[in-house]
């Protein structure tokens, strides 16, 4: 039997922090709140604020020295790179420079309207700054969350390898926001393609029914890592345009729906030597409540 780990997806999100249900009074400073998060979930975090920008070396350096010895981050990779518009600003300050002034006004930028050149020294970038968690053993996976246009095919497979060519020894985890990487048809293919480059798919429960929904399925492509994440089930918000991630994300799992996923995450566990199990549901402290309620339900690890 593989190890479960449980976390949530960030434990910087302002909402969870200003609803004073999980951090204690006095707990304000980023080092103490990252050390009373890890007495609370010592297995595992998601770092999320690195779609967003990023990741300083510093920083990593500083995650690994106020975390135990056996605690993991799984982090996200930079929008840029997952082809997710992308604000100019959030580039390094040398790299923005080398726009063109045209590109640098645009409100959002993607990776296929720039330099190549650009794109590989931003992931290169990234998978240096996340050396001193990988040297200390505290770095879990790179978390690949693709968007609902980045549909299935040749071209997007091209990019995936491509991606991962540039991870050199981290993990690669891959979430797909677009139902038709699981359709009928394309499924077995999808698959096959993450086991043959031991890419980690990421299993996902979400809001089921609409266009995009991707189905709860669970399955091991790479027997090192297996990965869940909970993204509620606002079926209202979840494809509303405008909304933002909060609220498409504010969901409370009931136990029985939970309970679901007990002889899912069991199974995974059956077949792969790790499997890191992700509360998405970013409202006050929703996911705090429902990561340690799945924990009680799987019992011991």
């Amino acid at each position: 039997m593989g190890r479960i780990r449980i976390g949530l997806s960030s434990w910087t999100d302002k909402s969870l922090i200003e609803c004073g249900r999980f951090y204690p009074p006095g707990i304000n400073a980023s080092e103490s709140r990252l050390r009373f998060y890890a007495q609370q979930f010592p297995d595992l975090v998601e770092v999320n604020s690195t779609y967003y920008g990023l990741p300083a070396e510093r920083n990593s350096a500083l995650w690994a020295e106020r975390t135990p010895a056996d605690f993991l981050f799984d982090v996200k990779m930079f929008s840029l790179i997952t082809q997710h518009p992308t604000q100019p600003r959030s580039l390094p300050r040398d790299l923005a420079a080398k726009l063109d002034e045209e590109t640098r006004k645009k409100a959002q930028i993607y990776l296929n309207q720039l330099p190549a050149e650009i794109g590989e020294e931003v992931i290169a970038r990234f998978v240096q700054a996340l050396r001193p968690l990988q040297h200390a053993g505290k770095l879990g996976a790179i978390l690949f969350q693709f968007p609902r246009w980045f549909r299935a095919g040749r071209p997007s497979m091209e990019h995936i390898a491509w991606c991962q060519e540039r991870l050199a020894d981290y993990r690669m985890a891959v979430e797909f926001r677009s139902a038709d990487w699981l359709s009928d048809a394309q499924r077995a293919s999808t698959l096959a393609f993450l086991r043959e480059r031991g890419i980690t798919y990421v299993c996902v429960d979400e809001p089921q029914g609409l266009a995009s929904s991707v189905p709860p399925l669970t399955a091991v492509t790479a027997p090192a890592l297996a990965y869940v994440r909970f993204h509620g089930r606002r079926r209202d918000a979840w494809e509303k345009p405008g909304v933002s991630v909060q609220e498409r994300t504010q969901y409370l799992y009931q136990e029985s729906e939970l309970r679901e996923w007990v002889p899912k995450i069991r199974a995974l566990a059956q077949e792969a030597d790790e499997v890191h199990v992700l509360i998405n549901t970013n409202y006050e402290d929703y996911p705090v409540i429902n990561a340690r309620q799945l924990r009680l339900l799987l019992g011991p690890a």
